[in-house]
């Protein structure tokens, strides 16, 4: 999940809590080319104000126009975008030439869709993954207990519609560095929650950068409190600094996270290799989970650069793409 998702729904709830019936989107299904994939949300009120994405733009200009205008009055519906419907109403068409399917659910400021929000939101801040079921008769919602080991994102059955839930992207960075920046700045525009951990306040004393959070404390001791890396997490040291950087190593292998990293030369790899070996406390099976040099092998000389073969081999592992198959 999107850290963007999470704000979907925390925004959903304060318009519910506030007497307002909300609209929540979801997309199923894409075919061809599409900004989102499956799985992605947005809320909107019957004013047109909403959050979230379903496309570049088009779906959601073209949902709301109709939404303003009394549409979506149903409890739960569907929509499929980029081709004529049964009735031959020509819907609108994706300059990109796919085809969307979109869930429509109408939620009333009630008890009962106000503690399921709640409880999405909760799994979306925390560990595991949850299915959330959507009744495609009445429009009925649930989360049930699922296998985190994998499966569609998305499922569409004839009555009903399963939604794989689970924390959203997280990106940790161990200490700040002119690299950590621009790897923030990615990482937002990517929809991670990044967290920035430094304990050096002549590193952290000008630091503001929207959407990131700094901790001012070693990363090594954030990393460590229980919650904190779950398996949509990633974690990056850039800093340089063995002190910094190899405690968060030691720390990081400890946990869920599904992507650790940690900058540095090919020589200054191999000697964090058996520094964590021999004075870490490292296993050669928690060694090898470490991406160092960290990033993707792009000749990458400034920081911009660096951050951006960092950020590539982090969506590349989320991805589950091995190397060779770049």
């Amino acid at each position: 999940m999107q850290h963007l998702d999470l704000q979907v729904v925390e925004q959903a709830r304060e318009w519910l809590n506030a007497g307002e019936t909300v609209w929540l989107c979801t997309v199923l299904s894409t075919f061809g080319s599409s900004p989102r994939e499956p799985g992605s949300i947005m809320v909107a009120k019957a004013d047109g104000r909403h959050l979230g994405s379903l496309s570049g733009g088009c779906v959601e200009e073209d949902f709301l126009e109709r939404l303003q205008a009394g549409e979506f009055s149903q409890r739960v519906c569907t929509e499929r975008y980029g081709l004529r419907s049964e009735d031959n109403r020509p819907h609108i068409q994706l300059p990109c030439g796919g085809i969307l399917d979109v869930l429509i659910e109408r939620l009333e400021p009630d008890e009962g869709n106000g503690h399921h929000l709640a409880d999405l939101a909760a799994v979306m801040r925390g560990r595991e993954q949850k299915l959330r079921c959507i009744s495609l008769v009445d429009g009925s919602s649930s989360l049930v207990a699922v296998d985190s080991s994998g499966g569609a994102r998305v499922e569409v059955g004839t009555d009903r519609v399963s939604v794989r839930m689970g924390p959203s992207l997280r990106l940790i960075i161990a200490g700040l560095s002119s690299v950590a920046i621009p790897c923030a700045e990615f990482a937002v525009s990517l929809g991670y929650e990044v967290i920035v951990c430094e304990p050096r306040e002549e590193e952290y004393r000008d630091f503001n950068l929207a959407g990131v959070r700094l901790e001012k404390i070693l990363p090594s001791m954030f990393i460590a409190k229980p919650g904190n890396c779950h398996q949509q997490t990633a974690v990056v040291a850039v800093t340089h600094d063995p002190r910094i950087d190899d405690l968060a190593m030691i720390e990081a292998v400890r946990t869920d996270a599904f992507y650790i990293g940690v900058m540095g030369s090919r020589l200054t790899s191999d000697k964090r290799a058996a520094r964590l070996l021999s004075t870490g406390g490292l296993s050669p099976d928690q060694l090898a989970r470490i991406q160092m040099p960290i990033g993707l092998s792009l000749g990458s000389k400034t920081p911009a650069e660096i951050a951006l073969a960092v950020m590539a081999d982090v969506l590349r592992v989320q991805r589950g793409i091995k190397r060779d198959q770049l």
